[in-house]
């Protein structure tokens, strides 16, 4: 009889140095959490490295860094050729962490993704072979073109971090992280994400055109590398990373900015135009992110700033318009900004 649970180990989760520091950064006991400051001097670290792959788009960066520390999944929704993949391979590279990329198509089925059931010839007995998704960190790849078998089976994975097959359940790799693209005007060939799935991102992220600048210094790296392959340094372990996740949780929030957060999710709900409103899973996500942007900045704990700035990625995507708004050009983001500036903001000690 096969046992209910299994472990698998991939490739990439393996020890960190033995030595109490990395990098320069101090190393502590398995459980132990990492302080804010020295929390902020890996954070720049990671940023350094990741910008020798991507250029500019500093923003999206720093969210993308805020929702990976945040254990969140992230949705980025935007045009082709914009370096999304670029920027998930890069976080992956320098975080020291297992990257798989899955290209979603219509034909994709569930197995292709979670691993199957298969007959080992030596000793006539099925063993599972684990797929992709079995990794650190999965990059789905135009992810509403997959049919909505393919997206239930991801769905168990992002919410109950998990994979069930032949009924025996197979505990995925923490971290485990997915990065989710999505095209926002090709609709042909699509299958919308259900409302449960999109629920589940704990950020909608867009990464936009670079400027005159950046696309300068892009087309000008290209010429001197002379190959389209990038390096990026590993800046920190598997361990290191744990570490920094564990830390956001001794982030403080004060009640007042705790109320601040609050209110405004529930000025979404309260606004006319919005059929549906954040729900708390949104409060519990800015709460999340703002705590880890805190601690990314080298301070132990939260200010109004911190969820001003995060309130749009965090709740956008959650809100569903009313029909005759949306008809009008009114969207998610418009509800989140309105409840931002209608909320007053608390004056924190």
């Amino acid at each position: 009889m096969r046992p209910a649970m299994m472990r698998i180990v991939t490739a990439g989760e393996q020890r960190g140095p033995t030595d109490r520091t990395y990098r320069g950064v101090a190393l502590r006991s398995v459980g132990e959490s990492m302080n804010a400051a020295d929390a902020a001097t890996l954070a720049e670290r990671i940023r350094a490295a990741v910008r020798t792959a991507v250029v500019g788009r500093d923003v999206a960066v720093d969210q993308i860094l805020v929702g990976l520390l945040a254990d969140g999944h992230l949705l980025l929704e935007d045009l082709p050729g914009l370096g999304k993949t670029l920027m998930a391979k890069s976080f992956a590279s320098a975080l020291g962490l297992d990257f798989q990329r899955v290209q979603f198509t219509a034909d994709l089925l569930p197995h292709d993704i979670t691993g199957a059931e298969i007959l080992d010839p030596k000793n006539g007995a099925f063993v599972f072979r684990p797929g992709p998704i079995f990794s650190h960190i999965l990059l789905a790849d135009e992810i509403n073109r997959a049919p909505p078998k393919v997206q239930s089976a991801l769905l168990e994975a992002m919410q109950e971090y998990q994979v069930t097959s032949e009924r025996t359940t197979y505990p995925l790799p923490r971290p485990f992280l997915v990065l989710a693209t999505e095209n926002p005007i090709e609709l042909e060939g699509t299958y919308a994400l259900p409302e449960a799935q999109v629920d589940r991102f704990l950020m909608r992220l867009r990464v936009g055109y670079p400027t005159v600048e950046e696309e300068r210094i892009i087309l000008e790296r290209r010429r001197t590398r002379k190959t389209e392959n990038v390096s990026v340094p590993s800046v920190t372990t598997v361990a290191t990373f744990l570490e920094l996740q564990r830390s956001v949780e001794e982030i403080e929030l004060e009640a007042s900015v705790a109320q601040y957060l609050i209110d405004i999710v529930r000025a979404t709900r309260a606004d006319p135009r919005a059929e549906v409103g954040a729900s708390p899973r949104g409060s519990l996500a800015l709460q999340k992110l703002t705590r880890a942007r805190a601690l990314l900045q080298g301070r132990d704990f939260v200010l109004p700033d911190d969820v001003k700035a995060l309130a749009l990625p965090a709740l956008a995507h959650r809100i569903v318009v009313k029909p005759e708004p949306w008809i009008r050009g009114i969207r998610g983001e418009d509800v989140v900004r309105n409840a931002v500036e209608k909320v007053n903001v608390p004056k924190t000690h």
